[in-house]
């Protein structure tokens, strides 16, 4: 969309503060132009009101530029402007005093006193205020304000004004010109925050990217560990069977070609975000790859069927990296898996024989390591489960899985009775 409206609607909204940040400081250096061309030029007419006029034009367009460069020295885009400050100082103080000349030489009217005395005060608020916009320290933003508002009474005093009125020209400054200061480091500090909410939004939507991706490649890894063993396993006794002219080689290499497009499908359900384990599925499933690998491989206990979806899911992903971790690792001969319920807590136990006598179990010398069982605690972590592996005596490794489930909601409205896993695998 062209023209403005497209322009401003492009913008992210740090880009909309900033630039209504910038507008309304500019604003005032045109406001201050424009009320000193309204209030002076009129009564004092002449040579004498064109001169006020253009040293207060010189200043509002020093002003100009000092609030874009201030404000990008804020976003980190420039370097502190401190010359152009103390260049604004320095013609603020400028005007204030030919604004005090022109009242002193120029015509006796009180018109044309007022119309200086209004000019001064104008120039010399709105200077102190845009000052500020390049400082930091809110010590220095007091000093420039304090300065400016004595600068003012002394002056008046000293060009013979009243002490009452000096006094009251310090104190119109002092509250003018703080209040503009005010307005311009809080203004600061508002654009500072969107900025940072806007950073901190960006940073958290990376997170989400980055766990998102943690969570893909861990499932990725639990559905393509298991599949990816038994593929092996079957290619390699079909290679065996094919050397020995057996016709069962062609039954394997079926089996294998099942496999793969199992493991196809399942990869679309991991990066559709869909899949969730199936518990009875798995531990069926265990079973059968492990007794088909030769190892006598036990399922024992109960299961509830009414168990909270994402505890069967999260107990299901632990059957099947168990399951992968001892066809990879390890010489074993038997395995025993074995669910209970237990004070609220659902147990699941997976115990194995050959390990080494140096101790050291499917997934390392403690178990702790490796990148499954890092997945399988993250995933019980979530639902304050806890997994917990190593060897469990001469030649023996477990892993055992617990979830309170006091702590994930169930799904279904009634709890089934508990039945035997043996009526739920072949």
């Amino acid at each position: 969309m062209r023209g403005p409206g497209g322009w401003w609607r492009r913008q992210s909204t740090p880009e909309k503060v900033e630039t209504y940040t910038r507008g309304s400081f500019h604003f005032f250096a045109v406001l201050e132009f424009v009320t000193i061309g309204l209030t002076a030029l009129i009564p004092l007419g002449g040579w004498v009101g064109a001169a006020l006029l253009l040293t207060a034009g010189v200043h509002a367009a020093l002003c100009f530029v000092t609030v874009s460069r201030a404000l990008d020295w804020t976003r980190g885009r420039r370097p502190q402007p401190v010359g152009l400050l103390w260049s604004l100082a320095a013609v603020t103080a400028a005007v204030g005093v030919t604004a005090i000349g022109i009242a002193e030489r120029g015509p006796d009217s009180e018109s044309v006193d007022a119309a200086v005395g209004g000019a001064l005060g104008v120039v010399v608020i709105v200077g102190t205020g845009i000052i500020a916009l390049g400082i930091r320290e809110r010590k220095r933003v007091f000093a420039v304000v304090g300065a400016f508002a004595a600068g003012s009474g002394i002056v008046a005093f000293t060009r013979g004004a009243p002490a009452g009125e000096s006094l009251l020209a310090s104190v119109m400054v002092l509250f003018g010109g703080g209040l503009v200061a005010f307005t311009a480091v809080v203004s600061v500090w508002l654009l500072n925050i969107v900025y940072e909410l806007d950073e901190a939004r960006e940073t958290r939507s990376r997170l989400a990217v980055a766990e998102e991706r943690l969570r893909f490649g861990r499932d990725l890894h639990d559905v393509m560990g298991r599949n990816l063993a038994v593929i092996a396993l079957k290619s390699e006794l079909a290679v065996q069977l094919a050397q020995r002219g057996r016709p069962e080689a062609v039954a394997q290499m079926v089996e294998v070609q099942r496999l793969a497009q199992e493991s196809q499908r399942e990869v679309r359900e991991v990066v559709r975000g869909y899949r969730e384990a199936d518990l009875a599925s798995e531990l069926a499933g265990a079973q059968g790859v492990l007794t088909a690998a030769g190892i006598d491989c036990t399922v024992s206990g109960t299961t509830a069927a009414g168990l909270p979806v994402a505890v069967q899911s999260a107990l299901g992903w632990v059957v099947r990296e168990a399951a992968t971790n001892v066809l990879r690792h390890g010489d074993a001969r038997r395995c025993a898996v074995r669910l209970r319920m237990s004070e609220g807590r659902v147990v699941l136990s997976v115990e194995n024989d050959g390990v080494s006598e140096a101790g050291g179990g499917p997934s390392g010398s403690s178990g702790s390591s490796g990148s499954g069982l890092a997945g399988l605690r993250e995933r019980l972590a979530e639902i304050d489960g806890t997994l917990e592996a190593g060897p469990a005596g001469k030649g023996l490794f477990r892993l055992t899985a617990e979830i309170p489930l006091r702590s994930v909601p169930a799904r279904s409205e009634s709890v089934a009775v508990v039945r035997t896993v043996s009526e739920v695998t072949p």
